[in-house]
């Protein structure tokens, strides 16, 4: 009869095939329990024996098994997963607040620049005049006709004469040449500059108004009643006659829009207009002279 050994006396490889016995008698009396009550049928895999290897990784399962967590252990785990997403999620929600509110940030220092740049201001046109042209005193005077300094404030004087000396600029095709007024029966040259010396050569248009068919005032003025009278009918035009005027190159046809008589100093009728106009001034009334006659027409047609 072969020896019994101690527990001290046996090899690692015999103790674990001790173990695997142990568990499998333990595991056998189980299942005989079980099929001794019905709660159980016979397995061809429960007879016979069982290599070593089968056991030892059966063993090694069951020993996984009896390290699972609880319930509760694993809902923890669960809900740890669930806080973790929250978190992330508050983090991308945290990023996104505080990138959209450097924009709006950004934004607001972007208008209050603009806020800080002075607006663009569209200037007042400037009406280079005093009084309006062609004003002389009436040739019945005891004095005759002579330019009408008295219209012109005192202290304005100096400025008056010196605006009268300005150069005449140089000829060019765009420039009005010849003005016809069919329905009063005028026909006259042109001139640049409307001083005393140039109104007496015919209409004289004010420098540095529109030519014609441009976008502006075209100002034109002339006599009534000394060097040829030619504005001495403008009371008589009415809406809708024609005023043609002519360059080097083509014709222009504007049609009037109003009369009116105004004061010597009413220097706003000159003023630049967004449209194509001609303003026509004379004095009024008929050897008198102490007002303007002012006539008002927009473009209608360019000829060529």
């Amino acid at each position: 009869m072969a020896k019994v050994k101690s527990p001290e006396d046996l090899s690692i490889d015999e103790l674990q095939q001790l173990m695997v016995e142990k568990r499998r008698k333990i595991r056998m009396r189980h299942l005989e329990q079980f099929r001794n009550t019905g709660r159980v049928v016979n397995l061809t895999s429960d007879q016979g024996n069982t290599s070593l290897e089968n056991l030892h990784s059966t063993s090694l399962t069951d020993h996984n098994l009896d390290e699972k967590l609880p319930w509760y252990k694993r809902a923890g785990r669960a809900l740890d997963r669930i806080f973790l997403v929250i978190e992330i999620l508050a983090v991308a929600g945290l990023l996104f607040i505080i990138y959209s509110g450097v924009k709006i940030l950004r934004n607001l220092n972007n208008e209050f620049t603009q806020s800080l740049i002075p607006a663009t201001l569209t200037p007042t046109p400037l009406i280079n005049a005093i009084v309006l042209p062609s004003g002389h005193t009436p040739p019945n005077s005891s004095q005759g006709a002579q330019p009408n300094d008295a219209e012109i404030p005192a202290h304005l004087l100096p400025l008056y004469h010196s605006m009268a000396q300005l150069p005449i600029p140089t000829p060019a095709p765009e420039q009005a040449v010849r003005i016809q007024i069919p329905a009063i029966n005028v026909d006259a040259p042109v001139v640049q500059g409307d001083s005393w010396e140039q109104l007496k050569k015919g209409v004289a248009q004010h420098l540095e108004t529109a030519d014609p068919g441009q976008i502006g005032n075209l100002v034109l003025s002339a006599h009534d009643d000394i060097y040829g009278e030619i504005f001495r009918h403008l009371d008589q035009l009415q809406r809708g006659d024609d005023v043609i005027i002519y360059t080097a190159t083509r014709s222009f046809t504007y049609v009037i829009a109003n009369v009116q008589v105004v004061a010597p100093t009413d220097v706003e009728v000159m003023a630049n207009t967004p449209d194509p106009t001609v303003t026509l001034i004379s004095c009024y009334p008929y050897m008198v002279d102490n007002q303007r006659i002012v006539v008002r027409a927009n473009l209608q047609t360019g000829n060529e």
